[in-house]
């Protein structure tokens, strides 16, 4: 009564693991959960004002199926300013999440036979996209040693690879890639004419190292999908608001998806995100800052313990390695079980993850304490 295409599809591992630990809580137990990749903030004050003015304002109808054309010049703008990439608003979709626009490329550039290219630990959300629109994943293993950098690219790529993925800084990892990095990826993709998917959503929440677009490379306007929201830098999650930038003829294949499948953005969200890209960001700066403090407690905390944890340079999240106490999968249920610490298992990003855990530190620094003693006494 199902369609095939779904039955090699499994539900997100990281929600799986959210709805575990809700399911714990509705028992009483009082769990510390490091596993949604969620901001704790609340969406800054302006932009919540933005959304109510526009509220008021009755603007509560239909828009543009790519986006009101106020926050399309704003992104345009924006991405002009902070990324150096020259992108035309006619070749912007304004998304409901950065999620929705991925999932709207790999549908609109993939089809059976194409292959495309993950950098392994990715994304649970990646390979599944891919998987629906018929195409194989193939996985280039990366350094844990030296941030979870890609290694042999090259070795790779074939006739049938269609795109590439880079997501830096890197959801589970934190890694963030170089700027040799990226011309390696660039290089590789202007020989040989491959896309690049370059999902940018935690470009703003980076510590010690710079964010380069890759699409702003020479050779790589054409072939350069650029993904980004606002779900992570301005605590914007339950808005779902994304967009995409693409070449034209993809745009245009992209276009038909969107204004079949979800037709726009809803609308007073997307005066909200005129706001935040375009009002005081102090509040990103503020976020920011008290993550790292939240890193370095949890990366110092985790060594101390006896789980080897590298400090990452971007995004919320520690990739520790549990492989002294077990594969990722039975330390993450040993934690939530004994210790009521939620925590997502390596394995559903990868098999290189599988001796990891990914720990989500999105929440506040006393909470952080108390998982840390209760993940020692377990342990």
């Amino acid at each position: 009564m199902t369609a095939n295409r779904l039955q090699k599809i499994t539900e997100s591992a990281t929600l799986r693991i959210s709805n575990l630990a809700s399911e714990l809580k509705s028992q009483g137990k009082d769990v510390i959960s490091f596993s949604l990749g969620e901001p704790d903030f609340t969406t800054p004050g302006h932009i919540i004002e933005a959304a109510k003015a526009s509220l008021m304002r009755g603007e509560t109808h239909y828009t543009p199926s790519p986006g009101i054309p106020e926050l399309r010049k704003a992104i345009t703008e924006k991405l002009k300013n902070e990324n150096r990439l020259e992108i035309k608003p006619g070749n912007l979709i304004v998304t409901p999440g950065a999620k929705q626009a991925i999932f709207e490329v790999m549908l609109s550039v993939l089809q059976e036979g194409d292959e495309a290219v993950l950098f392994d630990p990715a994304w649970v959300s990646y390979d599944p996209c891919i998987s629906l629109a018929g195409a194989r994943t193939t996985w280039v293993p990366t350094a844990a040693d030296d941030g979870f950098k890609p290694v042999d690219i090259a070795d790779h790529i074939t006739k049938k690879t269609k795109i590439i993925v880079v997501n830096s800084p890197c959801n589970p990892t934190g890694g963030v890639y170089d700027r040799s990095t990226l011309k390696e990826i660039a290089d590789i993709a202007v020989d040989k004419n491959i896309l690049v998917l370059s999902d940018e959503i935690y470009e703003k929440i980076i510590y010690d190292k710079e964010h380069i677009s890759i699409g702003s490379m020479d050779g790589m306007q054409d072939l350069t999908i650029t993904v980004n929201g606002f779900s992570k830098a301005y605590a914007m999650t339950g808005w779902r608001l994304g967009y995409v930038s693409a070449p034209k003829e993809i745009y245009e294949q992209m276009l038909k998806l969107h204004s079949h499948s979800v037709s726009q953005a809803t609308s007073f969200v997307q005066y909200a995100g005129i706001a935040a890209l375009q009002g005081d960001q102090k509040c990103v700066a503020d976020m920011v800052r008290e993550f790292r403090e939240r890193r370095d407690l949890v990366v110092k905390g985790l060594n101390k313990i006896g789980i080897k944890c590298a400090t990452p340079d971007g995004a919320f999240y520690a990739f520790a390695d549990v492989s002294e106490y077990g594969s990722g999968e039975k330390v993450a249920e040993l934690l939530l079980n004994k210790a009521f610490v939620a925590t997502t298992p390596g394995s559903a990003f990868g098999e290189a993850g599988n001796d990891f855990i990914r720990i989500s530190y999105a929440t506040s620094q006393e909470r952080i304490k108390e998982a840390l003693k209760r993940m020692e006494d377990v342990l």
